[in-house]
């Protein structure tokens, strides 16, 4: 079992930065594939980013490519989603997802996640 509690969120000014936590219990975090979704209001889901267990492989949407960094910390059970360069059209609810599915394009897939997180409000303010 794993639950996960995002952090960060909040309203920043377009052009700005914010920097997504989610903090995991359990001793296995280090064994999870780890996603970030988001969905906007009257919008689905949608994938934002993904990193393997190890940290190795990361995985982006093409619409944050460049503007956003995934990444984890294992010894503190934490996965991070900088975000940079921020849009309007990012303001969503970021919720952080854990699956022990290992990595490939099943990691863009939400359906192949066995836990998620409450999410994190963002708004960016044009």
């Amino acid at each position: 079992q794993v639950q996960l509690v995002e952090s960060g969120g909040g309203l920043v000014q377009a052009g700005g930065s914010l920097r997504l936590s989610c903090a995991a219990s359990g001793r296995t975090f280090s064994s999870y594939a780890m996603g970030w979704f988001r969905q906007a209001p009257g919008k689905e889901r949608e994938f934002v980013a993904a990193i393997t267990w190890s940290g190795g492989t990361t995985y982006y949407a093409d619409s944050v490519k460049g503007r956003f960094t995934i990444s984890r910390d294992n010894a503190k059970n934490t996965v991070y989603l900088q975000m940079n360069s921020l849009k309007p059209e990012d303001t969503a609810v970021y919720y952080c997802a854990a699956t022990a599915s290992g990595a490939g394009s099943v990691l863009l897939r939400d359906s192949v996640y066995d836990y998620w997180g409450q999410g994190t409000q963002v708004t960016v303010s044009s």
